[in-house]
């Protein structure tokens, strides 16, 4: 839809309107990150700043351990940011693909 010049807002179409409550989480928004933590939970002493720090509450606890949501984790690196122990290291996507479907092509 193409919108006209000197429109007045109120004849403007609606765009980007979540209209029922919760409804974000059915959105996978982490398809386009081109970074993604990972953690070591060698490391990883449960302080729970990256999960306080989360903009997007893709960290998640389960059985006590940290977890990342990877479907809504958009890869900005605040969890590996202010991790105190650097047990979240930011590892290019791109990586990650190849390391699970292996690589053919080795540099």
């Amino acid at each position: 839809m193409q919108i006209k010049p000197g429109l007045p807002w109120k004849e403007l179409p609606l765009g980007g309107v979540i209209d029922v409550p919760g409804s974000s989480v059915e959105f996978h928004t982490g398809d386009w990150r081109s970074s993604r933590p990972v953690i070591d939970l060698n490391k990883c002493t449960g302080c729970m700043l990256c999960w306080l720090n989360c903009p997007d509450n893709a960290i998640k606890i389960k059985n006590g351990k940290v977890e990342i949501d990877y479907d809504h984790c958009k890869g900005c690196g605040l969890c590996a940011s202010v991790c105190p122990v650097k047990a979240i290291s930011m590892r290019r996507e791109a990586l990650e693909e190849e390391e699970r479907h292996g690589s053919k092509h080795k540099p």
